[in-house]
């Protein structure tokens, strides 16, 4: 059977959404995001690269599904992303690892424990690795989720 109607005239047979009787509507998220955050830290394989140490930079993304700021539109309402950067500093800052998954990790943990995000994305990258081929940048890319 070939469906005739017009794609772009509303559809009488549908109610205003699509979810029955005992659906619910989803709850709209928010993603918070911020790139680019430049550190210097010590973590690496070999010990040089721990003792001198050298600059990270780093991305996070998480999701938050009660964000009463969408709302209200009151900054108490909201995520502080200096706040954020700063516990991101703290997670990179206050110890040393030897891969960049294990330092990911840490940094995903404390943003869902601390601001109970549903999903975090972070991305650690090395701009200058201390690998002997010309490269940009080495990175690694943890992603949890509730």
């Amino acid at each position: 059977m070939i469906d005739d109607r017009d794609p772009l005239e509303p559809d009488d047979e549908l109610d205003d959404h699509d979810f029955g009787e005992d659906d619910e509507a989803p709850e709209p998220t928010v993603t918070i995001e911020i790139s680019g955050l430049s550190l210097y830290t010590q973590h690496g394989v070999t010990e040089a690269e721990r003792e001198i140490g050298q600059r990270l930079v780093i991305d996070v993304a998480f999701e938050l599904s009660d964000c009463d700021a969408m709302v209200t539109d009151r900054i108490e309402d909201t995520v502080d992303y200096a706040e954020v950067c700063e516990q991101v500093a703290l997670a990179a800052q206050e110890r040393s690892y030897k891969t960049l998954e294990r330092l990911c990790g840490s940094i995903a943990d404390r943003l869902m424990e601390r601001y109970g995000a549903e999903s975090v994305r972070v991305k650690a990258a090395k701009p200058e690795p201390p690998i002997p081929l010309p490269v940009d940048e080495v990175s690694v890319e943890v992603w949890r989720e509730t």
